[in-house]
């Protein structure tokens, strides 16, 4: 995962990442929201999910510290970063700031 990650996050497309645990009931809380503003956003938003038992190694790099984390990336710089649950309106409004930065 760790060369995907790196060609991934140089996208111009902001890219924002969920690291989230199958056994984490607010992670698997934030699926349908995930899900809503991949279909409400399209392709001016990638969202990839990445699993931290199956990718520690990057999980420790990027100081991954409690699920779920989301990070969004564009052009290489990570712009954002917030552990815990969100609301839709808000994670929206990060990918749609990021897409004027």
């Amino acid at each position: 995962m760790h060369a995907s990650f790196e060609s991934l996050i140089q996208s111009d497309t902001p890219v924002l990442f969920d690291f989230h645990a199958t056994w984490c009931g607010p992670c698997r809380a934030m699926l349908p929201v995930l899900d809503e503003i991949e279909s409400e956003l399209g392709d001016r938003v990638r969202i990839v999910k990445v699993d931290v038992d199956e990718n520690t190694d990057l999980a420790v790099q990027l100081k991954v510290m409690g699920v779920p984390t989301f990070m969004l990336y564009r052009n290489g710089q990570e712009l954002w970063r917030q552990a815990g649950v969100m609301t839709k309106a808000g994670l929206k409004h990060v990918v749609e700031a990021a897409e004027k930065m």
